[in-house]
């Protein structure tokens, strides 16, 4: 889990105003914490498939909310794939 620190810091990056907490964009950035953390944890217990499927979900769910911004606004799809360090 990611601490509400480290949340509140995402949150504050690519918010778009001061009450911006659940826009697409934020909950990327959110769910690729999420997902660096789950990694690094499968890389010492390969044995956990609760986990690996847990960050195949949010795999997916990162990658509808990616189609959903590239869709409304490729613009913002491209600033927010290069903050995020995401690959196409």
């Amino acid at each position: 889990m990611i601490t509400t620190e480290k949340k509140s810091q995402i949150i504050a990056d690519l918010a778009t105003d001061k009450k911006d907490t659940g826009s697409p964009v934020v909950q990327v950035g959110i769910l690729t914490a999420r997902i660096a953390e789950i990694t690094e944890h499968l890389q010492t217990n390969k044995k956990d498939h609760m986990a690996r499927r847990g960050l195949l979900q949010m795999v997916g769910k990162r990658k509808k909310l990616l189609k959903y911004i590239a869709d409304k606004d490729p613009a913002l799809y491209l600033s927010t794939i290069k903050k995020l360090g995401i690959r196409k």
